[in-house]
């Protein structure tokens, strides 16, 4: 009988975190989950910790080897989403946007990919969004770190192939999660903007909330976990698929119209 897989997840406390972790789970995998909130899910480990912190994360990480011996799937999770106005976001804001959603991911990786190599063997499977390659007015920041997750993953498969270790990042559309109401809006400047700004946000909002239910992007992700073989790049359902294939054929120029009609006007 083949041994369950270790697997490590981070921001699994709720929406899509959750649901991956308990697909995971589900799924025979002995499952940590590494959160700044308290967890309690019958047959999922807790780990406190924060991803902007290193110390946290060698902590939880050491703890997992410890006890299992190996990380065989690590899933970058945990983020957040900012809006506003480019013009009227502070510096300091957009730095903790990148910090928490691009550089989280990049810790992790950085203390479990030693792990990996050296047991000539590995998934990561990282969060990225559809807001990556179709980048979205007044998410800027929050566009420009999943897009760097893109970039990163891309890059990363290449380099860590001789060694076993496989990455992939995925890219959800709209998900009715709390992702919603934790957003930080910021509409400073909205009325300079003739109110667009507001407008933008609110309908991306009422997308989010009619959106897919999290357990259907969870068990998705969960079975890209376990997959054999992964390409780089996912989106998660055909209409999502459709939208990331127009952006890769349409002009650049029609594919920043149509985005203006929908999210800037």
């Amino acid at each position: 009988m083949p041994m369950s897989k270790v697997v490590l997840l981070t921001g699994g406390s709720s929406g899509i975190g959750l649901q991956t972790a308990l697909a995971l789970r589900d799924a025979g995998c002995t499952v940590y989950e590494m959160s700044r909130r308290p967890s309690e899910q019958e047959g999922i480990f807790h780990l406190s910790g924060d991803v902007t912190r290193e110390d946290t994360i060698r902590q939880a990480v050491e703890a997992v080897i410890e006890k299992e011996g190996r990380i065989d799937i690590l899933v970058n999770n945990a983020g957040f989403g900012i809006s506003g106005a480019v013009e009227f976001t502070e510096p300091e804001e957009a730095r903790k946007q990148m910090e928490v959603n691009f550089f989280g991911m990049v810790n992790l990786c950085h203390a479990v990919l030693p792990h990996m190599r050296a047991a000539g063997q590995g998934r990561i499977v990282n969060l990225s969004s559809v807001a990556a390659p179709i980048a979205i007015p007044f998410q800027t920041f929050y566009s420009a770190s999943k897009a760097a997750i893109n970039a990163y993953t891309q890059a990363l498969v290449n380099e860590v192939r001789p060694y076993g270790v496989t990455a992939c990042a995925v890219m959800p559309g709209d998900i009715r999660t709390g992702f919603t109401a934790a957003r930080e809006k910021q509409i400073r400047g909205d009325d300079i903007y003739g109110g667009r700004i507001a407008r933008s946000v609110a309908k991306m909002e009422h997308d989010e909330e009619t959106g897919m239910e999290p357990s259907k992007a969870g068990a998705y992700i969960a079975k890209l976990a376990l997959k054999r073989n992964v390409k780089p790049l996912y989106a998660i359902r055909i209409d999502y698929k459709f939208f990331v294939m127009l952006s890769r054929l349409l002009p650049a120029k029609l594919l920043s119209w149509l985005v203006y009609q929908l999210y800037a006007k």
